[in-house]
């Protein structure tokens, strides 16, 4: 197999970059970029730490990442497992990347920005759904944003129904669970419980 060792090897095959890839480039949100995050109730959260990276989804209802200012996005730490990857990552490491995505739209918007958590009361408390507040919000000073091209959702057939996988094809929670505890952790009654557990802990 051969591999790309430079990046004079990489420029070579891919050659310059297209003039619109690299003017809708900027340091700050601005108004038709922050339609796209307005818009958004899913964004997947790219982090960096010495454990590793970490990709993590990140979903609420529309425009859960707020804007403070220009330079500057928001976004609450909802309930989860506890793991914290994340977070740990953040503490750690403040560089962080962000893919806004907004279901039956073509085009995606990223950030990439520098990051630090708050647990300021009142932010909190500003961010609280039915009465619950997140226990961290995730502050971001964006270095880039831009919009990505619809070609990769085009490909993907991301939004057409006819795409969507049966759920029952898969394996299930509680099976993987099952299958790398031999059945200490998981099996049927996870599954079962699952919903009702999440839906007093969506928030």
């Amino acid at each position: 197999m051969s591999r790309i060792e430079t990046i004079e090897q990489l420029e070579g095959i891919y050659g310059e970059p297209a003039q619109a890839s690299l003017v809708k480039v900027t340091d700050y949100i601005t108004p038709h970029y922050a339609a796209f995050i307005e818009a958004s109730p899913f964004v997947a959260l790219a982090t960096s730490g010495p454990e590793g990276l970490d990709c993590s989804p990140r979903g609420d209802l529309a425009g859960f990442v707020r804007m403070h200012d220009v330079r500057t996005l928001m976004m609450p730490d909802r309930r989860g497992n506890n793991r914290v990857d994340s977070l740990r990552n953040i503490v750690d490491d403040p560089r962080v990347g962000l893919l806004f995505m907004v279901p039956g739209s073509g085009s995606t918007l990223r950030v990439n920005g520098a990051a630090h958590l708050s647990i300021d009361p009142d932010l909190l408390a500003s961010f609280a759904v039915d009465g619950k507040a997140p226990r961290s919000v995730i502050v971001i000073e964006t270095q880039a944003v831009y919009f990505q091209c619809a070609r990769a959702i085009v490909r993907s057939n991301l939004w057409s129904a006819e795409a969507q996988v049966d759920p029952k094809s898969l394996p299930t929670p509680g099976q993987v669970l099952a299958a790398l505890t031999n059945g200490e952790v998981g099996g049927k009654p996870y599954d079962d419980a699952w919903w009702d557990r999440a839906q007093k802990t969506l928030w």
